[in-house]
């Protein structure tokens, strides 16, 4: 991977987050330096506690690094004030969370167009697109269903509909397959690479290997720290046999 800080869509320089619980420094982010380019499926891989959702949090503006830089689409993320933050994350990204974070008394359709009332959008027109944006990931037949009578599945397809609402370069997801069952699991990974194949960016936390079948950019992270692929496998193998994992 290049360094260059300007050769990526999202790059990072040196990137650490570090704070402190009771007397330990605890690192959660010791130094990442990687570049994706824009239209990659970018898979974050790594063990609880390595870093993951740490990384992903300060891509998105929804934490501060310690130090080190983050530019994403040529914005340097933390220089960003309040305003400028909140319309990055609004325009800009798309996120797709573990437990998917429907509204239970809302329809799918209802769900997938929520985050348009705080744009000023009449309601025919959030309509309109949260039921495009439904069938774009498969749901057409599900616009009036409630969370409680979609599978798992279906629900995290609805999220990834919600999260496509403002039509984001950038789509952060958050192990989106780690509450599912498998034949659920592959359907959404298919979800997300139908819309990196139609042009979005897609950066996924995660540590469900099929992951990595579909990605164009792997980054391995321990400990806070980004690894070789021969050496995050080695050590998760050791892992499993001393029976840490």
């Amino acid at each position: 991977m290049a360094t260059e800080m300007n050769d990526g869509f999202i790059s990072t320089a040196d990137l650490k987050k570090h704070y402190r619980m009771g007397e330990t420094d605890v690192r959660a982010l010791d130094g990442i330096t990687l570049q994706i380019q824009k239209g990659s499926f970018a898979v974050i891989m790594g063990p609880s506690g390595s870093g993951k959702s740490t990384l992903l949090n300060l891509i998105g503006g929804l934490d501060w690094p310690t130090s080190g830089s983050i530019r994403v689409d040529g914005e340097e993320i933390a220089a960003l004030d309040e305003n400028a933050l909140a319309s990055y994350r609004r325009n800009k990204l798309g996120f797709v969370f573990q437990s998917f974070n429907l509204v239970s008394s809302m329809t799918a359709e209802e769900n997938v167009g929520f985050p348009l009332r705080f744009s000023g959008i009449k309601a025919s027109v959030r309509k309109e697109r949260a039921r495009g944006k439904l069938e774009e990931v498969g749901l057409a037949d599900r616009f009036d269903h409630k969370p409680t009578e979609l599978s798992g599945g279906q629900q995290q397809r609805v999220a990834i509909a919600r999260a496509l609402i403002n039509n984001p370069l950038l789509i952060l997801a958050d192990e989106p397959t780690g509450n599912l069952d498998t034949s659920s699991g592959v359907a959404v990974m298919h979800t997300l690479v139908d819309l990196q194949k139609a042009g979005k960016t897609i950066l996924v936390a995660t540590h469900d290997p099929r992951m990595l079948s579909v990605a164009t950019d792997k980054i391995y992270l321990l400990d806070g720290k980004q690894v070789s692929e021969a050496q995050y496998h080695e050590t998760i193998e050791k892992m499993t046999w001393e029976g840490g994992e």
